[in-house]
């Protein structure tokens, strides 16, 4: 684990509304000294509307996500120290811009607009190191969500969730920019059970030793 924690280090947190990315990356920024990149949601000026209309809003929505993503990523590729972001640029198009096409939320014209963008925008972003996958079923994903209890989310859908879900499974098996650490967050609750706070530490330093290549998926399913 040394050798690891020498090397400066991007590592990318991604998952499904609600699976507890943020709790996640704060808790492993604090076990390993990294630098925090959280989602910007609560001061984002269009996802109230967006909940309430999805169609009239979801453009605007997704085209403000991507702008504060490459804000990230710039500040990201500046600062020398080891970086843990919650939610990768990645998945504002793989995800997020394909389902509201795919669900007809998003029309045709806005999102070729949308996906030449973020094509123009995606060479220029710095890889991560390693990327860490929170599975969880759309159960799990609803309960945090009410648990949280955000005014916005209130009108999340299961059958978004699901298909969300979907989206990030079939992201998954196409994924190769660099090493995936797959947690099932329907048995983890490190926010709540130190031992599987420690089994997902555990599992990060297996990375940070060495014991993950590039381009190798590594699920972890307990």
């Amino acid at each position: 684990m040394g050798a690891g924690m020498s090397k400066r280090l991007y590592i990318t947190v991604c998952g499904n509304i609600g699976v507890g990315k943020t709790s996640l990356v704060n808790l492993l920024c604090q076990e390993f000294g990294w630098q925090h990149y959280y989602e910007e949601v609560r001061d984002h000026p269009y996802l109230d509307d967006y909940y309430k209309d999805m169609p009239r809003w979801g453009f605007h929505t997704q085209i403000f996500f991507l702008t504060q993503r490459l804000k990230q990523q710039q500040e990201i590729a500046r600062i020398p120290t080891s970086v843990c972001q919650d939610r990768s640029i990645y998945e504002d198009h793989e995800i997020f811009a394909k389902s509201l096409l795919h669900l007809g939320i998003m029309g045709q014209r806005d999102y070729l607009s949308y996906r030449q963008l973020f094509e123009a925008i995606a060479p220029y972003v710095t890889k991560p190191d390693l990327l860490i996958y929170m599975k969880a079923s759309v159960d799990t994903l609803v309960e945090r969500i009410r648990l949280r209890s955000r005014d916005c989310e209130t009108g999340i859908a299961p059958d978004y969730l699901a298909h969300l879900n979907d989206r990030y499974a079939d992201w998954m098996d196409h994924f190769d920019l660099c090493p995936v650490l797959i947690l099932d967050a329907d048995r983890l609750d490190f926010v709540q059970r130190d031992r599987d706070l420690r089994f997902v530490y555990d599992q990060v330093s297996g990375f940070l030793a060495g014991e993950l290549t590039a381009k190798t998926y590594q699920p972890v399913l307990i």
